[in-house]
């Protein structure tokens, strides 16, 4: 049985300099199964969307510690993606029927 489809924390962890767009440590979006709460700019927004999108429907990266915590840099910030395991979306059912 698996269960599929999390919330994701993400957070501004770092600033490696300026943020052109005005990101600041401790900003943070959170991504639901139909809503985005938050603010993210156009250039984070397509560089985190891969990595977002693999890590909400269950990927884990084998250099990641923790396999609910990634993070991603974007320019001079670093972004942590925290999955939310509590708020499943789908869960696959056993086929009881035979």
């Amino acid at each position: 049985m698996g269960e599929y489809g999390f919330p994701i924390i993400l957070t501004v962890k770092k600033l490696n300099g300026p943020c052109d767009n005005g990101h600041k440590v401790g900003d943070q979006v959170l991504f639901g199964q139909m809503e985005i709460k938050g603010k993210l700019c156009n250039g984070a927004w397509r560089t985190i969307y891969p990595t977002l999108y693999a890590f909400q429907w269950g990927a884990e990266f084998p250099w990641d510690k923790n396999r609910d915590i990634t993070t991603v840099p974007c320019h001079n910030v670093v972004f942590e993606l925290k999955r939310d395991r509590k708020n499943v979306w789908y869960t696959e059912k056993e086929d009881h029927a035979k």
